[in-house]
């Protein structure tokens, strides 16, 4: 899709449609007045016949209206004015894409830049333009025989009708670009089969990018894991005939001297639960135990497409979780990089086990910060659903940033506890700590293990297991939190 902006009157824009807003109570924005002023009243008598009601997300297309340069003028409903908000925006954007993508339209102009949001400027109505008409024209058919018909959509216009918007709205288009560039890339790697993306498959896509984007990359196989001593890593992969990997990507946007920010993703590419097996239904779904390491690569695109000023590093341990007679079982216990030892209480409590190792070896890095992203916990998806991600942290201001980074990308999250309180959950009688805790509070007991390798920086750490994929007739992965991990990395890099 080639997206662009341009400043022109609706009524004068020759394309195949363009898109206009109508507010409930048949309030024209500006740009739905220009062309009822052009056509002498025709939207008007639309309105009062009650033909169209400006419901949010509702459309109505119409088709070579005099005084119109364009083919055809679709309707989108905008809701109540005072109720409007950046939902609400996002909502509209992604109803409009849709409706067009139904149409024989080739392109388009989307004119909802004069509809006003609070504390929203042009830079952000092009940004979310971008990545919400991006996420709405998403299809994976690769690895179906038959592809679909290729849309005859190709080009949007983000247009705006000031000329001081104009630079902001181009800014803000670019920065989406990235970041729907970056999803896309999160969301194929999510989709694949787990009998195509393996470990070995994630390593070669890191270097493949690393390649087209000047990246640096490193890719650890299980000797390099053997002599540094990542016990607990290895523990999950035992059982697997797909060999560890683990991925270091660097991207030096910065000064050699200046502290990197460090992602880390988790990458079980598919998790049966091992000798703690999981029930037979809904198991294919455990191919998206991947997201968190998806997350990183495609957050690292996005970066290194928009040139931020900063230095990140990805890490990505990545296993393949299976039963087997090598497979570790229920009480044995491992040594981690750290030195800790662990209980292995349950085997499906694997990506604690990747993930403890990763954040040990971040710390060879002296990180300003470490975000791990992680699709942890069922318990998660219990208790805050699929609409936002748990967020724990070990100290305040990295957790405030990252949910105003959640809140700005519209990719948000919540925070929850991290206790010591809970650490007594995770007493083991034979080692260090134990791998889970209980049923009680099952994301913040996990949480907690993680933060026993974080005390050497600052460290937050996102549960993604209710927002990285979608499940039902619309099953896929979602590509957060590419946004929320790119909005953070931005307001970092000083770009916003």
């Amino acid at each position: 899709m080639e997206f662009s902006t341009k400043l022109s009157p609706p009524e004068k824009q020759a394309s195949a449609c363009v898109v206009v807003g109508i507010h409930e109570g048949r309030t024209l924005t500006s740009s739905a007045a220009a062309i009822d002023r052009a056509t002498r009243g025709e939207l008007s008598d639309l309105l009062r016949f009650g033909d169209m009601e400006g419901k949010t997300g509702t459309t109505r297309l119409l088709y070579r209206l005099p005084g119109v340069a364009a083919e055809r003028v679709l309707l989108v409903g905008l809701g109540k004015q005072k109720d409007f908000s950046a939902k609400a925006w996002r909502d509209c954007t992604r109803a409009a894409v849709s409706a067009l993508a139904g149409t024989g339209a080739g392109d388009a102009a989307i004119y909802l830049s004069d509809v006003a949001v609070t504390r929203r400027d042009a830079a952000w109505k092009a940004r979310h333009f971008t990545m919400t008409a991006a996420d709405a024209l998403y299809r994976f058919d690769q690895m179906k025989s038959t592809k679909a018909e290729p849309r005859k959509l190709k080009k949007l216009t983000f247009a705006v009708s000031s000329r001081r918007d104009l630079a902001a709205a181009e800014r803000g288009l670019k920065e989406g670009r990235a970041i729907a560039a970056g999803m896309d890339l999160t969301r194929d790697l999510g989709n694949l089969p787990g009998n195509v993306c393996t470990p070995s498959y994630l390593a070669e896509q890191s270097v493949r990018l690393a390649r087209e984007w000047k990246l640096d990359v490193q890719v650890l196989d299980q000797k390099d894991m053997e002599k540094l001593g990542m016990g607990s890593l290895l523990s999950v992969s035992k059982g697997s005939r797909q060999p560890p990997r683990f991925i270091v990507l660097h991207y030096n946007g910065a000064a050699r001297k200046d502290k990197p920010v460090v992602l880390v993703g988790k990458g079980v590419t598919f998790d049966t639960g091992g000798i703690s097996l999981k029930p037979g239904a809904e198991m294919d779904e455990m191919k998206f135990d991947m997201c968190g390491a998806a997350s990183v690569i495609g957050t690292m695109r996005a970066v290194a497409e928009m040139r931020l000023k900063l230095n990140v590093i990805g890490l990505i341990p990545t296993v393949e979780n299976m039963p087997d007679g090598a497979a570790s079982k229920p009480g044995d216990i491992v040594t981690s990089l750290s030195g800790q030892t662990i209980e292995i209480l349950n085997t499906d409590a694997e990506g604690r086990l990747i993930l403890c190792d990763a954040l040990t070896y971040a710390e060879r890095f002296e990180p300003q910060a470490v975000v791990d992203i992680a699709t942890l916990t069922g318990a998660c998806i219990i208790a805050l659903g699929h609409v936002c991600s748990g967020l724990f942290a070990n100290k305040d201001a990295l957790a405030r940033e990252l949910l105003a980074a959640g809140e700005e990308s519209w990719d948000r999250a919540w925070q929850l506890p991290l206790w010591d309180d809970y650490n007594e959950q995770l007493k083991s009688n034979f080692a260090d700590v134990a791998n889970i805790g209980g049923r009680a509070a099952g994301s913040v007991t996990a949480a907690c293990f993680l933060s026993r390798f974080t005390g050497k920086y600052d460290w937050a750490h996102l549960d993604i297991a209710g927002t990285a994929w979608r499940s039902g007739k619309d099953k896929g992965a979602s590509g957060r939190p590419v946004p929320l991990l790119t909005s953070y990395l931005m307001k970092k890099a000083g770009k916003r």
